[in-house]
């Protein structure tokens, strides 16, 4: 267990962790400030006005949410979660005298019947209402439970249908969840986007956990021979998923998939958080542009739920070794 453990020391996981999180808040901000532009639109650049230090995102609200549940009820709490969902939507509603933008359809739906029922999986399973924002809230359920690959998917799959049941909502934050986790882990661009990537040996192979058909696609690489004008804009969990993967495979370092990211489809703030906590893993928080880094509303706020995050893997793993 030692040996498979090794990424522990050799790993400043410190900057990863941070990475991801403030990668998800960056990505979400950059993306929000050009949501209503059409794909291809001039791409934002790196200077100090790409990210408005006053723009916080429901999508960054959200993964704070979840993350913050994570290390109160020391676990997974579903109806801690949503509780915390429902209280951010009236404090923001309260702060924008009832003027803050409605979420997503599906979420928005999913909090409805949350509070009128106390069932916690309030997403919905229908295809007409899928939606991709527990892709992009993700980060913290991988960051979580690193030290068990199969079991952040189990997790990561519970998460999403507090909002978003469809079978590619859940399979797309599964498959997410086992990327995050091998970047965490130092693994190289080349091995996390080969064919049916996990961290588990084979585990996309066994049929009982097998990907549903479009997010199997996307495992297989399919987005590598696409163009731009090829990937669709639906705002559904396959098409961010696919989006973002795109932009990674196709720069080599956070900002320019960042930038490639928010030009790619009309749901450009979710893109870009989805491809945030991915590349932010990856690459790390210490490349990041430093005027992005200094930018990031609340950043002393993420990066400290981060290092959390990362105190209570290594609590955890020392029940593993």
């Amino acid at each position: 267990m030692q040996a498979r453990m090794s990424w522990l020391s050799t790993v400043n996981l410190t900057d990863r962790y941070q990475g991801a999180l403030v990668g998800l808040a960056a990505g979400s901000a950059l993306g929000a400030a050009y949501q209503s532009r059409a794909p291809g639109s001039p791409a934002p650049s790196e200077e100090p006005n790409a990210l408005d230090p006053d723009h916080w995102t429901g999508t960054a609200s959200m993964a704070v949410c979840l993350a913050s549940s994570l290390l109160e009820r020391r676990g997974f709490d579903p109806r801690d979660q949503m509780d915390r969902y429902l209280q951010w939507w009236r404090q923001s509603r309260t702060r924008n005298n009832g003027s803050a933008s409605e979420p997503e359809p599906g979420l928005w739906g999913a909090l409805s019947r949350y509070e009128s029922t106390g069932d916690p999986f309030a997403g919905s399973d229908k295809t007409s209402k899928a939606g991709s924002s527990s892709l992009a809230r993700l980060a913290p359920i991988p960051m979580y439970l690193i030290h068990d690959g199969a079991r952040a998917k189990e997790i990561a799959a519970q998460m999403s249908r507090t909002t978003d049941s469809t079978v590619d909502a859940v399979d797309a934050c599964r498959y997410m969840t086992g990327l995050i986790v091998g970047a965490l882990r130092n693994e190289s661009k080349e091995a996390l986007l080969s064919d049916l990537y996990s961290p588990v040996y084979n585990y996309w192979l066994f049929q009982h956990v097998a990907l549903s058909p479009a997010i199997d696609r996307i495992a297989r690489g399919i987005y590598k021979q696409k163009q731009a004008s090829e990937l669709a804009a639906s705002g559904g969990a396959a098409d961010t998923l696919e989006a973002a993967l795109w932009a990674f495979h196709k720069t080599s370092d956070f900002a320019a998939g960042a930038l490639l990211a928010v030009r790619l489809a009309h749901n450009a703030e979710t893109t870009a958080a989805v491809y945030g906590q991915l590349a932010g893993a990856y690459y790390g928080y210490s490349n990041f542009p430093g005027l992005w880094r200094e930018k990031v509303a609340r950043r002393t706020e993420i990066e400290d739920l981060a290092i959390a995050l990362m105190h209570e893997t290594k609590q955890g793993i020392r029940h593993f070794t």
